[in-house]
């Protein structure tokens, strides 16, 4: 890959490109606007559904495609539309949330659509959630009665870490599991579905190579991005696995360090 133009500039966003207060500051947003003046792909990576795109998109000037989800969702930040998905099918869903339920019955479970959510009464719904557009309630036979593109289970109080191994332990053979928050909230994707398999799948279509891709990233989730994308920055404030894994590291998201990066590479 040349250090002076990469062909693809792939980010996460929440930790990495947006602060700590849920802004993207104008210097970042100045920093992604030069990738595609300068006809390079801009991809934002994350764990987000669609649904939680809107800010994101007209903060950036609606540039850029973005993968939702960890994976799933393929969404055109133009039009804010949803190219295409890949979904936990039901009977997986049943499955796998089934397998979870032993670890704790604490353990609460939310389903994503490209649409909207839907949610076990006692689910501990986050803020965006709470506010969020679409979600509903539902009993257990409806949570898992249509595809969806993530399951989120969620056990109070418990280290991220660990959980996620031992759910791995329990449910890997039929889906992905990851996290990318320092509560006891796992995502999970339909097997095979990562951040870097819907990556590699659009670099492909394009005929981009891993080499020539740069990705930036501070939670786990963006592991599988960052170990296939050919250069790595993880932010200074990045998880300590994302850390040993990364070719290069950059400042904090708070201290702009992924428009530090940028600024190098379109200067």
């Amino acid at each position: 890959m040349s250090e002076i133009s990469p062909r693809v500039i792939a980010t996460d966003l929440d930790g990495t490109i947006v602060r700590s207060d849920g802004t993207i500051s104008a210097r970042t947003v100045a920093a992604l606007a030069r990738v595609e003046r300068a006809g390079r792909m801009l991809v934002m990576v994350t764990g987000r559904p669609p649904r939680w795109m809107t800010d994101i998109a007209a903060a950036v000037g609606h540039r850029g495609v973005a993968i939702c989800a960890n994976g799933a969702v393929v969404y055109d930040l133009h039009n804010e539309s949803v190219v295409r998905a890949h979904v936990i099918e039901p009977d997986v869903l049943a499955e796998t949330v089934a397998r979870l339920r032993t670890i704790s019955p604490e353990m609460r479970f939310a389903v994503e659509y490209p649409d909207g959510f839907v949610f076990e009464r006692h689910y501990d719904l986050g803020g965006w959630d709470a506010e969020g557009f679409g979600g509903r309630p539902v009993d257990e036979d409806e949570l898992v009665a249509r595809p969806g593109t993530k399951l989120l289970a969620f056990q109070p109080g418990a280290d991220p870490d660990p959980l996620a191994e031992k759910a791995v332990q329990m449910v890997g053979d039929l889906v992905m599991v990851t996290h990318s928050s320092g509560r006891g909230l796992l995502e999970i994707s339909a097997h095979g579905v990562t951040k870097a398999s819907a990556l590699a799948e659009l670099c492909g279509e394009h005929g981009i190579p891993s080499g020539d891709v740069v990705a930036f990233g501070d939670m786990p989730n963006d592991l599988p991005m960052l170990t296939w994308a050919g250069t790595s920055y993880g932010v200074a404030n990045a998880h300590p696995l994302v850390l040993a894994a990364v070719t290069h590291t950059t400042s904090r998201n708070d201290d702009d360090g992924v428009a530090e990066v940028l600024e190098r590479l379109f200067p």
